[in-house]
């Protein structure tokens, strides 16, 4: 009998998991996971949480328990990196995030004791990699993605430089954050325990904000100030690795230097790229045919898997190559460009600007949108028992194309969206 409670317990959590727009897929691999995590007790307990973020009063509510009660429960799970515990001017506010980008990753953002690591590292790999069902999920559901690539700044020319705004920069992004967290990299640390990391920095992966104010009280990140972060920029930079960045273009939560090998965003960019899982830069480069001697760093650079070597087509040299781009799977991001010592690649702009959501209340109601969970966001008790959360979210769908507010509307089957949506029209 206990084991079913506990399953059931368990269970009730992955139901709540799967509210988010990114959510995670039932499997026995997700249980063992979740049970290395949270205690039986902490997952009945945060099944019953809002989705946006909620005060310890509100928490207290729906379990029925003193507030000082429920704000020491609160407290106890920000301290194991479940919850993010959010200073609002005068208001402690708790959130839970998603699994990824989320607890998952946390849980290996600082060599702990407490968990075994070793263990949820392998789990992690097996959910992940093997199954399969939750990376696709994450990365290759809907067209908006968690996450998006950023420009290598070394490789534009002085041209480009100008006219690439400060939210396509990496450097920007940690120059003007006041709060910079950096923590281990969840991907590589987790490949080192399975004895398959590279040699890339691991005490690199940047957080900002209140994300990183969190992170940095509860030991999972070190603080760190502009001048450190471009340093470790430039170093990532130098190691040809990938920046992958929250998908927003205000008040960015995270930025990872990602490998190829070890980073689960660049391998999902290897295994779907056509299903586009990372957001791309507004850039692609171009091969220079004549200067291109088929050497194949820039293959081996690739962090996409979207550089190979084909036929030059010499007929007095048959078995010449040259370089070739698969624009449809490139994320843009320039690695390749820095690799070529022949100064055959470059980049030139894409023909469509891609345009990246304004903030994550706008990121998350276009994901929610995209894979039919607007309802969960609009039923939220939080969202209901704020205004200003309901109207940020009906903020957001007036602003879309017609398309996505119709599929918002449909999703809902909310007369008074309907009115909404006629009256920004009018």
């Amino acid at each position: 009998m206990a084991h079913v409670t506990a399953r059931s317990a368990y269970a009730h959590l992955v139901d709540r998991l799967n509210q988010f727009p990114q959510g995670a897929p039932p499997s026995d691999l997700l249980y063992r996971i979740l049970g290395l995590l949270f205690t039986e007790r902490e997952a009945e307990l945060v099944a019953q949480l809002p989705i946006r973020p909620f005060t310890a009063a509100r928490a207290a509510s729906a379990w029925k328990m003193p507030v000082a009660e429920a704000r020491h429960i609160l407290d106890t799970l920000a301290s194991k990196a479940i919850l993010l515990d959010l200073q609002q001017g005068d208001e402690q506010r708790y959130v839970l995030a998603p699994p990824m980008a989320g607890f998952f990753e946390f849980s290996l953002m600082r060599v702990r004791d407490d968990v075994d690591q070793t263990l949820l590292s392998e789990l992690f790999y097996q959910y992940l990699t093997v199954e399969e069902d939750f990376v696709k999920a994450l990365f290759t559901a809907g067209t908006t993605q968690l996450g998006r690539a950023f420009v290598h700044e070394p490789v534009l020319t002085s041209d480009q430089a100008l006219h690439v705004l400060d939210d396509e920069r990496a450097s920007a992004v940690i120059a003007s954050s006041p709060d910079i967290g950096v923590g281990l990299c969840y991907c590589r640390h987790k490949k080192q325990h399975l004895g398959t990391a590279c040699d890339a920095p691991l005490d690199i992966c940047m957080t900002f904000g209140g994300t990183a104010r969190s992170l940095i009280k509860h030991g999972y990140a070190r603080r760190a100030d502009a001048a450190e972060g471009l340093d470790l920029l430039q170093e990532a930079h130098g190691r040809r690795l990938v920046q992958f960045g929250e998908n927003v273009r205000r008040n960015v939560a995270f930025i990872c230097h990602c490998c190829g090998c070890c980073c689960e965003a660049m391998i999902a960019a290897q295994r779907f790229g056509n299903l586009r899982p990372v957001h791309t830069t507004n850039f692609v480069p171009v091969v220079d045919q004549a200067a291109c001697n088929g050497c194949g760093t820039c293959v081996n650079a690739c962090p996409a898997g979207s550089m190979a070597l084909v036929s030059a087509q010499d007929p007095r040299h048959p078995k010449k190559k040259r370089a070739h781009v698969d624009a449809a799977t490139c994320l843009g991001c320039g690695v390749c460009v820095a690799a070529c010592d022949k100064a055959s690649l470059s980049l030139t702009r894409r023909p469509e600007r891609v345009i990246t959501p304004l903030d994550s209340t706008h990121r998350v109601v276009l994901m929610a949108i995209e894979r039919g969970k607007l309802q969960n966001l609009i039923a939220d008790h939080q969202a209901l028992a704020s205004h200003r959360a309901m109207a940020a979210i009906l903020g957001v769908i007036l602003k879309l194309p017609p398309v996505k507010q119709a599929l918002a509307s449909r999703q809902l089957q909310s007369r008074y969206l309907e009115r909404a949506l006629a009256s920004s029209h009018a």
